[in-house]
């Protein structure tokens, strides 16, 4: 059985400094210590840079390599700062859907139902609910429904443990279910949440755009959350994935490759170490906060977040519960539901006086535990409902996501599963029928910061879309049923990112200009180049126009167009310039 690894990673919290006049002398020692080395390893080396094993001098490929193995980083003030311990040796890739334990139901004893959950602010809801982590007959779950719940905090894989009855309920990502498909013997009952801005890409600082990811490498892990943050904003982008054994292999131009590692935490070492080292090996690293946030600081330049899901909610938890269990204690689910949505509505509406309850649980301090939660948009009871029934307007849908994963892993889902077989929504509309959490309102907005989001900078992705026009005309074609589909593509780019903005941008061909040129020289070519911009924008503008007449609910102002004639050609093919490009700024 294919061994899983964890959706979710514990914050890495500052270890504690030492005293400054201690912290001085071991500085000095550590520096005598090196320049000691360095004089005795100079003094016998040969006039090579290289050393045995690779081109770098490093240990060779799939080796671990001692801290600071390999090329020097460079001295003085902006060196990067290797992270500690040993580089980390990508792992094999997994080429088919992890293996789970056999389906089997779980069973309550003494009255307890055991849930577990990983160190995450986005599960205080149920830790808020629950009084803590231990089974409490003060809990709401006791005095609501009579039972009580045992919460374990753990870091290794769940799926197994819920699917053969060792838990009654866990809790995952919606891609994941993509992933794991008809195994998975669960009941998806509410949502728990969405991440915004946990996940996040880092990559070498002159890249811009998630299209200049192509022929580059990232660091990764499999089968969690931060692969699928990756691989959907590569299909968007239209840039297939290679998933690579090592770094000594190396994707097409048009490609993005990525190397696995144990974990997200792992794969963020091993970005640190290349940048230190100056190797040029590995260009990013996809994972979450905070050792995300470390490797930018360590970098000291050299690298930046290219992206986060602060507002791009594609990310999103769900509560999943043994599906054995759920038909033989429908009631019991409902009460999990329920106290769910109470204490996330508490988290919500007072997180004052509720945070030192989650901190307690995950050991965190206070001020921790309110940065973790700010990185959390928890679910409410309509929000829940409108992400199931697919009416939000300003996030991912379940029946969105999950379609999105199918489409960005590719082969590695064989046969699909519906998205629908593991939902039971009737807890949520008994709890909404009967009136409960009735002021409630979807409440989703962007978050905005002082940085991002001007349409003067790049792009955070680009999407050439060939729509169907009638001949020499800015009008769509009707009978071409393909264009509603692309006109859907667009409006999901608005959808899952909240704030967002579309830029539409006509393009035609220039098959014609030699033949302008003939007719009537650079006077003719410059009068249709004028006519071609112009054509090009009308075209850009019908598409807008079409977008907001098939989705009423779309702020125009969200879409702007530009026409660019064909000053701009997508190559030598005249039908691929006959185009209208897609860029999308997200906020960050």
């Amino acid at each position: 059985m294919t061994p899983l690894r964890p959706t979710r990673r514990a914050p890495r919290l500052p270890a504690p400094r030492g005293a400054a006049a201690g912290t001085f002398v071991t500085l000095l020692l550590v520096a005598a210590l090196i320049g000691l080395g360095a004089w005795l390893v100079l003094r016998k080396a040969p006039p090579s840079s290289g050393g045995a094993g690779t081109p770098w001098g490093g240990a060779p490929a799939g080796q671990a390599a001692p801290t600071g193995a390999g090329s020097a980083a460079p001295a003085g003030p902006g060196a990067v700062a290797a992270p500690e311990g040993k580089v980390p040796v990508p792992v094999e890739p997994v080429t088919g859907a992890p293996q789970l334990a056999a389906a089997a139901p779980y069973v309550p004893k003494d009255g307890v139902v055991e849930v577990d959950i990983s160190e995450y602010a986005g599960y205080g809801g149920l830790i808020v609910a629950n009084g803590g982590l231990d089974p409490s007959p003060d809990s709401f779950f006791a005095r609501n429904y009579g039972f009580k719940v045992k919460l374990s905090v753990s870091e290794d894989e769940s799926w197994s443990a819920v699917n053969n009855g060792r838990f009654a309920a866990s809790s995952t990502t919606t891609d994941v279910l993509a992933v794991l498909g008809r195994q998975f013997d669960v009941v998806v009952p509410a949502q728990i949440g969405w991440s915004r801005g946990a996940d996040m890409v880092v990559v070498d600082a002159g890249l811009p755009t998630v299209n200049a990811l192509a022929g580059k490498v990232l660091a990764a892990s499999q089968f969690n959350e931060s692969e699928f943050f990756i691989r959907y904003l590569a299909r968007e982008a239209g840039l297939p994935v290679k998933v690579l054994r090592d770094l000594d292999g190396r994707p097409a131009s048009n490609e993005l490759g990525l190397v696995f590692y144990e974990d997200a935490f792992k794969a963020c070492d091993a970005y640190q170490f290349e940048l230190a080292a100056g190797r040029g090996r590995l260009n990013g690293c996809v994972g979450w906060s905070p050792r995300t946030d470390e490797v930018i600081e360590a970098a000291h330049g050299k690298a930046k977040a290219l992206v986060t899901n602060r507002n791009l909610l594609v990310v999103a938890d769900v509560l999943v519960v043994n599906q054995g269990f759920a038909r033989a204690n429908p009631k019991l689910v409902k009460g999990l539901v329920h106290g769910l949505l109470e204490g996330n509505r508490r988290l919500r509406e007072d997180p004052r006086a509720n945070l030192p309850v989650v901190a307690r649980a995950f050991k965190w301090k206070e001020a921790d535990a309110a940065a973790e939660l700010a990185k959390v948009h928890l679910a409410n009871l309509p929000e829940s409902r409108a992400f199931f029934g697919g009416t939000l307007d300003a996030a991912g849908s379940f029946g969105g996501i999950f379609q999105s994963a199918v489409l960005a892993y590719g082969d590695l889902i064989k046969n699909p599963a519906d998205p629908e077989r593991t939902l039971d929504l009737s807890h949520l509309e008994a709890l909404a029928k009967a009136g409960l959490f009735a002021d409630q309102t979807i409440a989703i907005a962007p978050i905005k910061t002082a940085a991002g989001g001007t349409l003067e900078g790049d792009p955070l992705l680009s999407r050439d879309i060939r729509f169907f026009f009638e001949p020499n005309s800015a009008k769509l074609d009707d009978k071409q049923k393909e264009n509603l589909g692309y006109l859907d593509a667009v409006k999901q780019f608005l959808q899952v990112s909240p704030g967002s903005v579309v830029v539409l941008r006509g393009h035609v061909d220039n098959a014609r200009v030699p033949d302008f040129r003939k007719q009537g020289g650079e006077e003719l070519v410059r009068s249709m180049a004028l006519k071609a911009m112009e054509l090009s924008r009308q075209r850009a503008v019908s598409v807008r126009e079409a977008l907001v007449k098939r989705h009423p609910a779309l702020d125009a102002k969200r879409l702007e167009t530009v026409g660019r004639g064909w000053e701009e050609p997508a190559g030598p093919d005249s039908s691929q310039n006959r185009r209208v490009e897609v860029q999308w700024f997200t906020l960050e």
